[in-house]
């Protein structure tokens, strides 16, 4: 049996075809291809682009605001309402940086262990947004393989999922990666987490 050796700078069983860089042919026709691209309107605007990142600090700050009313509204005490937090995080084409213009954004909201996908997210995050100005064509799915709040946000396509951890407070550095969050988690948490965690091993 034939065996790897440890020498190998490589990561893999067999070489690499080549390990040479692009040459200045290569250079020039990827400059062309994204000319055309370019040209053919298959890239977002910088407008575009910033319009995407107001919309989602907005969408963060909204969910750190309706975590703590929900929590609020709970019945818990004042010091743990001031520790309820929830965050925003993004996958799909938008996190890989491949969108297109007009393209929506997959986001996946993270909450802690109290606030329930149906109660909490369905119910009063869905109320939250229904009264915003900015927000239209709300329409949740929540029966879906997938539970999703579907919504466009200044014109802005979003697709939220929600992943409720068994954590008590959601860290604002929390780590997707770490396999210590499918701990004690329902099936349709599991599944709203593997977009994000598939997206960033990817990268």
């Amino acid at each position: 049996m034939s065996k790897v050796k440890a020498s190998n700078s490589y990561l893999g069983v067999t070489e690499p075809i080549s390990l040479s860089g692009p040459t200045d042919k290569d250079v020039l026709q990827t400059a062309e291809v994204e000319k055309y691209l370019t040209d053919a309107g298959l890239y977002e605007s910088q407008e575009e682009s910033v319009s995407r990142e107001e919309v989602l600090g907005k969408l963060d700050q909204t969910v750190k605001d309706w975590i703590k009313k929900a929590t609020r509204l709970s019945g818990y005490g004042e010091q743990f309402v001031q520790e309820a937090n929830a965050k925003i995080f993004t996958f799909g084409s938008y996190r890989l940086g491949v969108h297109g213009p007009g393209a929506d954004i997959d986001t996946l909201c993270i909450g802690p262990r109290h606030a329930t996908r149906n109660e909490y997210f369905f119910r009063w995050l869905h109320d939250i947004l229904a009264e915003m100005p900015e927000v239209s064509e709300l329409h949740p799915v929540p029966d879906a393989h997938v539970p999703v709040l579907g919504f466009k946000f200044n014109g802005i396509s979003i697709d939220l999922l929600y992943a409720n951890l068994a954590h008590v407070v959601i860290p604002e550095d929390l780590d997707l990666s770490q396999d210590s969050i499918l701990h004690n988690v329902d099936e349709q948490t599991v599944r709203s987490l593997n977009g994000c965690r598939v997206t960033d091993q990817i990268l």
